[in-house]
């Protein structure tokens, strides 16, 4: 059981600093995703020895992407309240 309880938890606050580079975290996050996406459709794009059709390809490349933009999207809500916290606004 731990020593805390949730009350004494909802008063506390991120410092600046920390709310700063945990923002900028979830944004560099963003460019990682981003990346991982590039090289998933690098990796199957139509080559002469390719395994999947262009139907399928198309359906991966679609549903890898509705995945990886959800992410994108909460990491960029998330970069956007820590960023407005470091800088002292109410989220």
């Amino acid at each position: 059981m731990p020593a805390f309880s949730h009350s004494t938890l909802a008063g506390a606050r991120m410092p600046p600093k920390i709310a700063k580079l945990a923002g900028l975290g979830a944004f560099a996050a963003c460019g990682g995703i981003a990346a991982l996406y590039l090289l998933f459709v690098y990796g199957t794009r139509p080559t002469p020895t390719a395994g999947m059709d262009g139907t399928m390809r198309f359906i991966s490349w679609l549903s890898v992407a509705g995945v990886l933009l959800a992410l994108l999207g909460v990491h960029v809500l998330f970069g956007r309240q820590l960023l407005a916290l470091a800088r002292g606004e109410r989220g």
